[in-house]
């Protein structure tokens, strides 16, 4: 269970790159490693909606047919699941659905790190997966007691969304989400 944190700490928390850097970090070696998946992360889409997942746990279940509610490995706390919209790093509402300007730095620091790779797409897509060096960071993360909620929810988000596209994900949640994601572009979603 993840502990509460005071405003401050929640404001340096969503300015903080490295942050991000280690939940994309652990998200994409959780995809990369689930089945379905062929071992990347298959375009910037799929990367945001995914991350949207993880960043509002709570949320996941409602989207994701495969992913029960009561998943251990989502560890809802009881603040998450009385606000699902509620995230210690929100989202802004984009033209192709939630969406965070910091995924070019974020990903252009893991890949400047070697930590993770561009791979081979289909139709000119940005394809992500994770290098030698990325999945031994990565695991190292998910053992230390910091990261483990965020791995295990991240291998359980990549598991529920095997063989989605990052299209037919933003299609679940536009319909699933329809209230949270009716609002203006470049509103936080909360």
């Amino acid at each position: 269970m993840t502990t509460p944190r005071r405003p401050e700490e929640l404001t340096l928390l969503r300015d903080d790159l490295a942050y991000h850097q280690a939940r994309v970090l652990l998200l994409v070696a959780a995809v990369a490693d689930a089945q379905g998946h062929q071992g990347k992360v298959d375009g910037l889409t799929k990367l945001a909606k995914l991350d949207f997942l993880l960043r509002y746990p709570a949320l996941a279940a409602l989207v994701l047919d495969r992913l029960d509610p009561a998943d251990p490995r989502l560890r809802l706390t009881p603040e998450e699941a009385a606000e699902p919209a509620n995230s210690e790093a929100p989202m802004t509402r984009y033209k192709y659905g939630p969406w965070d300007d910091r995924y070019y730095p974020v990903i252009g620091a893991l890949v400047g790190r070697g930590l993770l790779g561009y791979a081979r797409s289909h139709r000119g897509s940005v394809a992500l997966t994770t290098t030698s060096q990325g999945k031994a960071l990565a695991a190292q993360m998910a053992a230390a007691s910091d990261w483990a909620d965020i791995a295990d929810r991240s291998r359980a988000i990549a598991e529920a969304s095997s063989g989605m596209t990052g299209n037919a994900l933003k299609n679940l949640i536009y319909e699933r989400l329809e209230s949270l994601m009716d609002r203006p572009y470049r509103e936080v979603i909360r």
